[in-house]
């Protein structure tokens, strides 16, 4: 076994068990709020705060199933196409935020704003836990994935970005660079397009540049692989820039357009985002489209480089 493989294993068997006490919490918040015994997150209701809760322990059930789906024999025998997808979102998630953790401890703006509904009230043990298993299970993405992907379809990972047929650059890569520049504009201050100034928060403005950035680094890498250009390049380079920017634009999108609609249309008490909400939502939709965009294009490219080699 190549050492490369070994651990890429070892990260999916890390993977799983990093996220397992994000789901334990998750479960014990849904059963504590049901029993009486533990309070409802600020801003909710019983009924919302149960159905989110309940939602985010699938994620992490998924998401503990998808890791070991990355090492164990029967990973290789479920349907490339769902296990790629999943994984697609499962890195657009955490391994795009690994940079939002760093930057979070160093700036001291650790908290639960990338789960986008934890409560700000959670003990300290429970918050440091939450980041273990959001860091852990991103970092272990990033090497479990390209280790299956690899061993599945090795020849997406061979060969330069001239090797792949020339096409017109996808329009989704721009509609995303333009995403993408909107939330670095918010992040380094802009005030265009903000309805509440006051709620911007430390966290808020990390987490718009990293976004920001996988957006244009995404959009970037579909644009190289659709062009052919640097022709030298080795093509797994823009591969992984372009899996992780579209995943990220698709996953946190998807994630935060629902939230969004749900804050637009029920107001509920002490829900107050920054940006504007039909600008927001205008943001979200755009982005989960050109995320499932980009990601056709680099599958197509593949397709064509496997179909001509």
């Amino acid at each position: 076994m190549e050492r490369w493989d070994r651990v890429g294993r070892r990260a999916a068997y890390g993977a799983a068990l990093a996220l397992l006490p994000y789901l334990l919490i998750k479960v014990s918040w849904v059963v504590g709020s049901l029993m009486g015994v533990l309070p409802v997150g600020n801003g909710f209701g019983m009924a919302e705060w149960v159905v989110l809760n309940t939602v985010t322990v699938g994620m992490a059930a998924i998401g503990i199933a998808l890791a070991l789906a990355l090492v164990r024999p029967w990973g290789m025998r479920i349907p490339g196409a769902l296990v790629a997808f999943c994984a697609w979102v499962g890195s657009g998630f955490l391994v795009s935020i690994l940079p939002f953790g760093v930057l979070g401890v160093l700036l001291d703006a650790g908290g639960g704003s990338q789960g986008g509904g934890e409560d700000p009230a959670m003990p300290v043990w429970e918050g440091v836990l939450v980041q273990f298993s959001f860091l852990g299970m991103g970092l272990g993405l990033a090497l479990a994935v390209p280790a299956y992907l690899r061993r599945r379809w090795p020849e997406a990972f061979t060969g330069r970005v001239g090797d792949g047929p020339r096409t017109a650059p996808p329009w989704a890569a721009a509609v995303g660079a333009a995403v993408g520049l909107v939330w670095l504009y918010w992040a380094v201050g802009g005030t265009m397009g903000i309805a509440y100034p006051a709620e911007r928060v430390t966290d808020w403005y990390v987490l718009g540049a990293v976004s920001g950035f996988w957006a244009l680094a995404g959009s970037a890498a579909v644009r190289m692989v659709a062009r052919a250009r640097p022709a030298r390049l080795p093509r797994w380079l823009p591969l992984v820039f372009g899996w992780v920017g579209s995943g990220s634009l698709f996953a946190w999108s998807g994630w935060k357009l629902p939230v969004t609609l749900y804050i637009a249309w029920a107001d509920p008490v002490g829900a107050s985002p920054p940006e504007n909400l039909v600008i927001a939502v205008v943001l979200h939709l755009c982005a989960v489209v050109v995320g499932a965009t980009m990601l056709r294009t680099l599958v197509r490219t593949r397709i064509r480089v496997a179909a001509d080699s």
